[in-house]
């Protein structure tokens, strides 16, 4: 039977091994994904973003972004596990490949928020209601501003899109580099790693199972955009 009582701080060391090993690793993954996010756009979209209040949103969301950083690095370093190291890394070094490259366009900006904060919301409410109940408590400030980066990346998206030809033929190619990187952001659907984080609690759905959710919010989106929607497995490293 899968577990399903409540671990606050005083009783992790008490839990099983596996258990242990399971959170810490996600909460090193989630605190790297969190900071990942800044480093990729605030170089070259910052200062160049098109409007004043464009400027301020992306300052605002890199803000948020970094201080989701500091409440995951905070729950690790209450479990023995020093993230501060992701601060130095490369991009290059991320441990999700969609926070491997750099965004240096006003369209990738927008894509990036549109899918790869939605996947991050996914993410992030895996572990809503969860066995590890510091965890559980620290997500509703967090899941909150996560959609406004989201609304303000499809919002962003669906504007560029109806703009001029040469507009939307941009949009549509950043969609087509960044979709595929989000599908694979949920890893391999055959994942027995995947099904302990259920077991133990830590989430509520496998891979796949959050990839095809995904799916099926964001296709309809694409295409109620004037989008084509691309093709799933091209370009995928993960199924």
């Amino acid at each position: 039977m899968a577990f399903t009582d409540k671990v606050e701080l005083k009783d992790f060391g008490k839990m099983d091994e596996e258990y242990q090993h399971l959170l810490k690793r996600v909460l090193a993954i989630q605190s790297d994904c969190e900071i990942g996010g800044p480093h990729l756009y605030v170089k070259d979209i910052l200062l160049n973003a098109p409007t004043p209040t464009e400027k301020l949103i992306v300052a605002r969301t890199a803000a948020e972004e970094i201080d989701h950083f500091r409440k995951m690095a905070k729950l690790a370093a209450e479990l023995g596990v020093d993230v501060s190291y992701v601060l130095q890394w490369s991009n290059q070094q991320r441990y999700v490949e969609a926070f491997r490259g750099q965004i240096t366009t006003w369209e990738d900006y927008a894509i990036f928020g549109f899918l790869i904060d939605r996947v991050g919301r996914y993410q992030l409410e895996e572990f809503v209601g969860c066995s590890y109940t510091p965890l559980d408590k620290a997500l509703p400030i967090i899941l909150k501003e996560e959609e406004g980066h989201v609304a303000h990346g499809r919002d962003t998206t669906a504007a560029l899109a109806q703009d001029t030809e040469e507009s939307r033929k941009r949009i549509q190619e950043s969609l087509n580099r960044w979709y595929p990187q989000a599908l694979d952001m949920f890893g391999n659907s055959e994942s027995r790693r995947s099904e302990r984080f259920v077991y133990w609690g830590i989430k509520r759905r496998t891979n796949g199972q959050a990839r095809q959710d995904y799916i099926a919010e964001v296709n309809p989106m694409i295409a109620e955009m004037g989008l084509e929607v691309p093709d799933p497995t091209t370009g995928r490293h993960y199924f």
